[in-house]
């Protein structure tokens, strides 16, 4: 029977979890084993095939879905999305929108095929929800796997690529309704030895499914899940607020004088990002961050969710979903400026250690955007 869970319902406050006891830290004892026999703490969650934790569920079905029995006890099973995704699941992509478990099935067939070794490894899990209100998870993938078959981007050439991906979920009896996923499109695309902007042009010319998404794909992905107002707003409270901090940095760094770089970043903080990005340091990432604005100069982004689990002792995890619409006027980071106007959205997550940002992970639909300048220009 079909399962409707949407629209995706936003989180309260009383939403995000205090401590890490449920966390990808404690299930995997500090990255010790990938899936453990001591699952963790119990907790509710009403409708799902006997999961420990929603930290259980997502690692687990990853696994199962994604990975080969080469040297594992059972088989891939990536048949086992329509038990987890339902026929009018919503998957938001790089490419646009991608509708049904039928089409994320055919999805998953077409990269393990491309992939026979493919794993995918989480690095952090961070999580918000209950199974009344659905579970919000942002989980950070390691995909590496070798390219011994075909794929839309031609024939096998043996490469190995080594990838982050970040997929934001929301989850009820099982069912992941609503997805936010990043693949780092460019950056395998780089790895396994293309010229990117040449790949974008002859993509651009003959689309894959979603591409490019509507002005009605785009507002759907926005307005997902996320909140009438900004709970720093809705339910303010005293001292630290992770909400607060994800909206201010993010306004500032994209549309702003960058000045919460120096005031909520530590200085030798660790960055990672998209096509391969990778730097120490604030920087570098100030650098960073020159580039991105100078080819959109009028940009402009808002913060479309955020959510979070820890506390001032231990540190906080925090996920913020946002986007951002510019046209590319300027700046040589994309080449000559064409004037089109580029839908940018992505994920990013934080560590937080004494109200200061140590590490960023930061996915965002590069190879899309390239896709549509190659576009104009061929155009």
């Amino acid at each position: 029977m079909l399962r409707d869970h949407h629209p995706a319902a936003p989180l309260a406050r009383r939403h995000m979890p205090t401590d890490h006891d449920i966390s990808l830290g404690r299930y995997t004892s500090g990255r010790k084993v990938r899936i453990p026999e001591d699952r963790g703490p119990a907790q509710s969650l009403r409708g799902f095939d006997g999961y420990r934790n929603i930290v259980d569920y997502i690692v687990r079905i990853t696994h199962r879905i994604w990975e080969s029995a080469d040297h594992r006890s059972a088989p891939r099973d990536v048949g086992y999305i329509g038990a987890c995704y339902s026929p009018n699941s919503m998957v938001y992509d790089d490419y646009g929108l991608q509708s049904g478990n039928a089409r994320i099935i055919s999805d998953t067939d077409h990269t393990t095929g491309a992939f026979p070794d493919i794993v995918l490894d989480a690095e952090e899990v961070i999580w918000a929800g209950d199974d009344e209100v659905g579970f919000h998870t942002s989980h950070l993938t390691r995909i590496t796997g070798t390219n011994t078959g075909s794929s839309r981007y031609g024939p096998p050439g043996g490469a190995r690529v080594n990838v982050l991906a970040i997929a934001n979920c929301v989850a009820l009896e099982n069912d992941i309704f609503l997805e936010h996923v990043l693949y780092n499109t460019s950056a395998m695309l780089k790895q396994l030895g293309f010229d990117i902007w040449d790949e974008a042009a002859r993509l651009a010319a003959d689309p894959p499914p979603g591409w490019p998404r509507s002005r009605d794909v785009w507002d759907g992905l926005r307005r997902a899940a996320a909140p009438a107002r900004p709970l720093s707003e809705s339910e303010p409270v005293e001292g630290f607020d992770p909400d607060a901090l994800a909206r201010d940095v993010h306004d500032s760094i994209w549309n702003g004088d960058r000045s919460a770089v120096g005031a909520h970043y530590a200085n030798d903080f660790r960055f990672e990002g998209t096509t391969d990005r990778k730097f120490v340091g604030t920087e570098a990432y100030r650098t960073y961050m020159d580039e991105l604005r100078s080819a959109f100069p009028d940009v402009a982004l808002r913060v479309d969710e955020v959510y979070w689990m820890g506390n001032r002792d231990d540190g906080w995890l925090i996920s913020t979903r946002w986007s951002a619409e510019g046209a590319h006027t300027g700046g040589t980071l994309y080449r000559d400026p064409t004037g089109v106007d580029c839908q940018i959205w992505g994920i990013t997550q934080w560590l937080v250690e004494n109200e200061r940002i140590v590490r960023e992970w930061q996915l965002f639909n590069e190879f899309d955007v390239m896709m549509r300048i190659a576009g104009a220009g061929n155009g």
